[in-house]
């Protein structure tokens, strides 16, 4: 029986806000690169994340896994908004290689991925259970961050996820899975929905 690879080992990088820390998972001749950013509480091992980064190796595309700043040196708030997006971007420039770069992640890490993918050049942006707006706060949406990529989105959601379940858009599909907001339901939905969407990069 041959043994399995060992997981890659983790790298910490520079940002303006301390240092980042990336695991990669390449793809055999990767067409592409994917970084995955988590949720505002938890880390990179989310099941989302973990099916999501599955699909896209099978899928012929590189994933980086990117643990903010403030998760390195062991705090569990979130930084603010700005900052998350320096360090975000300040990630972009140690992985860019000459691949076309699609951004992602869950949760907060998908609102982050929103928001720098113009300045950072994503081709697409991969969005796991969006945060549409607070529970019982509809007022307070976050749907212009979500309309800012001007490049492909896919958004996979929970159908009972408590923070809503947008629509789609043009340029935005949504794919609607069972389960909440932390798409632990549904796991080959998802890895077949995050495929057929790579399929078109």
């Amino acid at each position: 029986m041959t043994p399995s690879p060992p997981d890659p080992a983790p790298v910490e990088v520079d940002t303006p806000h301390g240092p980042a820390r990336l695991t990669r998972h390449d793809a055999p001749d990767p067409r592409a690169v994917l970084l995955l950013g988590h949720g505002a509480g938890g880390g990179v091992g989310a099941p989302d994340l973990v099916s999501a980064t599955a699909a896209a190796t099978g899928a012929g595309v590189s994933v980086v896994l990117v643990e903010q700043p403030y998760r390195v040196a062991g705090r569990r708030a979130p930084a603010p908004a700005g900052q998350l997006d320096t360090a975000w971007l300040a990630v972009v420039g140690h992985v860019r290689a000459g691949l076309p770069l699609l951004f992602g992640g869950r949760s907060s890490g998908a609102r982050v991925a929103c928001r720098t993918a113009a300045a950072g050049g994503a081709v697409g942006v991969l969005c796991l259970a969006f945060p549409v707006a607070p529970p019982r706060t509809p007022e307070k949406h976050r749907l212009a961050e979500l309309a800012a990529p001007t490049v492909p989105v896919l958004v996979v959601q929970g159908a009972n996820d408590p923070f809503g379940v947008p629509d789609p858009a043009p340029g935005r599909e949504v794919v609607v899975l069972p389960g909440d907001h932390g798409l632990k339901a549904g796991h080959p939905l998802l890895r077949a929905a995050v495929t057929a969407w790579l399929a078109r990069f």
